[in-house]
């Protein structure tokens, strides 16, 4: 039988995250030889091929692939170990993997600034993506936590609701749909629309209220991103429903208005998404902990007129 150990299994799992061995190397602070010389090891003690190909078209074999989610579920539960550890001796050392999706990050860093404040030793890291690429890192043990909406019911993920997620209708600061009060959605029906792109989840969002109200808006163009939507409101290109996060810069520097529209803001949850099946402990048990008790009072914004 094999011999495992947890060096060749950090090695491995650098190698088939990074583009090539010479920048799993520079990443593990090792010359290539060495990682090199790991993986050949790892593969003779397995009697595998892990990686197919060379140079920056390598890839990962069947056996490389099975074997990276066993090894992240290895070094996940040896950090969670560690971690336990560490708080029983009362230490307040340690790291966390943070994740979160696109509009969580106009935010997430005022709650990781909180969090050090309280615990100054943590050393924390940030990942920002799409929904769907999110889940499958927390599901693939790449990051500790995540903050996100309400997974899929059928998805290995718990999520606990800490705050609201508040959407508005938003104009350029000027426009004469600002000026009026307890609109109703017939009176933008006319109005040339910006909507994100197709399968985004405030598009998702936007066409189920739509839906759900028997409504249709007119779309004057469709774009990526919230940043880009957002200059886009500013330049006068139209209106927009989006995260009450994204413009409270804008907001308050009176470059955009949120219009009075009956029955808005819309709201959903942000919630800290985990795996079921982790043992929260040490500082990513301490982070959801924060984030329970005080992530709504620190990322409250302004959603109404």
């Amino acid at each position: 039988m094999s011999e495992l150990n947890l060096r060749q299994l950090r090695v491995f799992e650098a190698a088939a995250m990074a583009a090539s061995h010479a920048d799993a190397a520079e990443t593990l602070g090792l010359s290539q030889p060495a990682v090199s010389m790991h993986l050949r090891q790892l593969e003779a003690d397995l009697n595998v091929t892990l990686f197919s190909g060379r140079g920056r078209t390598r890839r990962l074999t069947d056996e490389g692939t099975e074997l990276l989610r066993h090894a992240r579920n290895i070094l996940a539960q040896v950090q969670a170990a560690e971690a336990a550890l560490a708080a029983r001796q009362g230490s307040t050392r340690g790291q966390l993997h943070l994740g979160v999706v696109p509009t969580a990050n106009y935010f997430a860093p005022v709650l990781m600034m909180a969090f050090r404040e309280r615990f100054p030793d943590v050393t924390l890291r940030l990942t920002v993506d799409g929904r769907d690429a999110i889940l499958d890192m927390l599901h693939d043990h790449r990051i500790d936590l995540a903050i996100g909406g309400y997974p899929p019911s059928e998805a290995d993920i718990e999520a606990e609701a800490f705050a609201r997620h508040p959407h508005c209708i938003v104009a350029a600061t000027g426009h004469p749909l600002t000026r009026r009060r307890r609109l109703q959605w017939s009176d933008l029906a006319n109005e040339p629309f910006i909507f994100r792109e197709p399968g985004s989840a405030t598009r998702q969002f936007l066409e189920h209220l739509l839906t759900s109200q028997s409504l249709r808006m007119k779309i004057g163009i469709e774009l990526t991103g919230n940043d880009t939507v957002r200059q886009a409101v500013m330049a006068g290109m139209g209106l927009t429903f989006m995260s009450a996060h994204v413009f409270q810069t804008e907001l308050a520097a009176g470059l955009v208005s949120i219009l009075d529209l009956q029955g808005m803001p819309k709201e959903l949850d942000w919630c800290v998404l985990h795996r079921r099946d982790s043992v929260l402990s040490g500082v990513t048990a301490s982070f959801r902990e924060f984030v329970i008790e005080r992530g709504a009072a620190l990322i409250a914004c302004k959603a109404t007129v």
